[in-house]
């Protein structure tokens, strides 16, 4: 049931791209924060990625070495406590992009200079071709939704 429901999701995912994805990120977001491209992104192994799904989203699959922030129990304590440089250029990212721009702006609202949303989110990435890893940092094909809707 749950490899079903993944590759449901993948295949609506794919559907999402272009026109269509912009307009659902154009409904719910405010453009607030900067979207960034995947291609910019995995251009640079520097940026900090933060995860801003649920953990049970984040444990299915994520990006190589992104910080676990969530989105629901969000702590911004917390996460300022591990990023101690306000000048670091920081990449968020969820499901598609909207999540993600919420806690990008309470980053922002923090001090944080270079705060970025990941366009299209973690299923860009993966529809880009790009590898996610499980939590024992294997590549996995897995891509957690947000809901089943």
């Amino acid at each position: 049931m749950k490899t079903s429901i993944y590759i449901l999701v993948f295949l609506f995912s794919i559907s999402l791209s272009g026109q269509s994805l912009k307009k659902l990120l154009k409904k719910h977001n405010t453009e607030s924060v900067a979207y960034i491209s995947v291609e910019m992104t995995k251009a640079n192994p520097n940026y900090v990625l933060l995860d801003a799904r649920e953990l049970k989203e984040y444990k299915v699959s994520h990006l190589k070495n992104a910080i676990h922030v969530g989105y629901k129990a969000f702590n911004l304590k917390e996460t300022i406590s591990k990023l101690t440089n306000k000048d670091a250029t920081i990449v968020v990212y969820c499901s598609l992009g909207i999540r993600s721009e919420d806690i990008a702006e309470k980053l922002q609202k923090s001090g944080y200079k270079k705060v970025y949303n990941l366009y299209g989110g973690i299923f860009e990435w993966k529809n880009n071709g790009n590898v996610v890893f499980d939590t024992q940092n294997n590549p996995t094909n897995k891509v957690h939704a947000f809901n089943k809707e």
